[in-house]
């Protein structure tokens, strides 16, 4: 099974480079079929530059530049549009992802035949290091709303870096959210259209360089905004979203 990874990247010039090749060397240890798909959300530094040459270095690179509209969102969601493997990740440009825990959720996905894996970074065995003690606090507060609202028990859905089948993917667009609130958007649609799911442990590192593209001032209506509509989906659809021929299944933790 081809595993593809969408990276939007926006100004990532100082972290892109490390973070490519530590994710292109893993994979290859792990003999793992791939293509790294990078998204320049219209960088203003030199992102574009290094892409260029990682290229030469890099075989199973492929870079699009997004023209527009920008953001975080709209960059993923251009990347998921293009990718080409059987199943896709979201990982992330500074380097917070780890390439190992990648190759988890990839065998995880291979032994289960689950539609999704997502990881969790606040269960036994997951790890935060040097997380800003603010964004903790929302953090963790916005996911148990999440966690009530929906009814769920998972408790990580902000985490973005997350893997779903090709099939998944289609079966839950058309996507919405433009900015960070696509990340919740992702896995509750999956979730609530019935697509069973795996959760293991994985860990966060700050990023060393740069600095974060995620303004929490401006993203709390946002991230209302989705889980609101996925509320609504949930108890009003009636089922017409639903994963075709499959009934709902329940979470699996490992």
């Amino acid at each position: 099974m081809k595993l593809s990874i969408v990276i939007p990247a926006y100004n990532e010039e100082e972290s892109i480079s490390h973070t490519l090749r530590s994710l292109y060397g893993t994979l290859n240890k792990y003999n793992i079929p791939h293509e790294i798909c990078v998204t320049n959300d219209n960088s203003k530094d030199g992102t574009l530059r290094v892409l260029d040459e990682l290229s030469l270095e890099i075989p199973t690179l492929t870079y699009y530049t997004n023209p527009g509209p920008n953001g975080f969102g709209y960059a993923v969601r251009y990347g998921l549009e293009r990718f080409k493997g059987d199943c896709v990740a979201v990982f992330m440009a500074d380097m917070s992802d780890d390439p190992e825990d990648l190759v988890k959720y990839y065998f995880k996905m291979l032994e289960g035949n689950y539609d999704c894996v997502f990881g969790s970074r606040w269960e036994k065995g997951g790890k935060v290091v040097d997380y800003p003690a603010v964004k903790k606090v929302i953090n963790r507060v916005a996911n148990f709303i999440v966690k009530m609202v929906m009814g769920i028990k998972y408790n990580d859905t902000t985490n973005a870096f997350k893997l779903y089948k090709r099939e998944t993917i289609e079966g839950i667009k058309p996507f919405l959210a433009p900015h960070f609130n696509l990340t919740i958007e992702l896995p509750l649609k999956a979730m609530v259209r019935g697509y069973n799911y795996a959760v293991v442990p994985n860990s966060w590192t700050n990023r060393k360089y740069g600095e974060s593209k995620l303004k929490i001032k401006e993203m709390g209506s946002r991230y209302f905004f989705i889980l609101m509509y996925c509320l609504i989906e949930k108890y009003f659809s009636q089922g017409d979203f639903m994963k075709k021929s499959v009934a709902p299944t329940k979470e699996v933790s490992r």
